[in-house]
């Protein structure tokens, strides 16, 4: 078993969508990012990638690269879970928490984790998400970004 860590954070502005998890939100602010901007599957790659000791998200996916803007983050992630599998990796384990201070995001749990279960094709039971608020501190608090943490476990066949 290995495990692995993730962290990715971006600022919202207008005019863009709101993605979590590879879940569109309606919110009136999306991400400020060279891709979709999806701050929890950025996390979740880069906590795979450190699980399976393969670097991280901009190795792979730099965000310098044109192929990249606006790009589906569940597409990068399909192709980091057949990185890992050609490796000999499987995922055990998936814990994600989102510090949004808005929207709130209670209502929509569900739908990212069932929405992630089928991009790692694993189990909802092998996912679990929090969502907590920053308490009004720092850029998160005040609502000018959204963050995400993610530890990932594998195991090598």
């Amino acid at each position: 078993m290995r495990t692995g860590i993730g962290y990715d954070i971006h600022r919202l502005v207008p005019g863009r969508m709101l993605i979590l998890g590879g879940v569109k939100i309606d919110y009136h602010l999306g991400f400020l990012a060279h891709s979709d901007g999806d701050v929890v599957i950025h996390a979740i790659i880069d906590s795979l990638l450190g699980a399976c000791c393969l670097g991280d998200i901009g190795e792979f996916f730099p965000d310098t690269d044109p192929a990249y803007k606006d790009s589906d983050s569940g597409k990068l992630l399909i192709q980091v879970i057949n990185l890992i599998s050609e490796k000999g990796f499987t995922i055990e384990h998936v814990d994600v928490i989102i510090h949004a201070e808005r929207p709130k995001l209670s209502g929509h749990k569900l739908m990212i984790r069932e929405k992630l279960a089928q991009l790692m094709k694993i189990g909802l039971d092998r996912i679990n998400l929090k969502a907590k608020t920053n308490e009004g501190l720092d850029a998160v608090g005040e609502g000018h970004a959204i963050a995400a943490w993610v530890v990932a476990t594998v195991a090598k066949n």
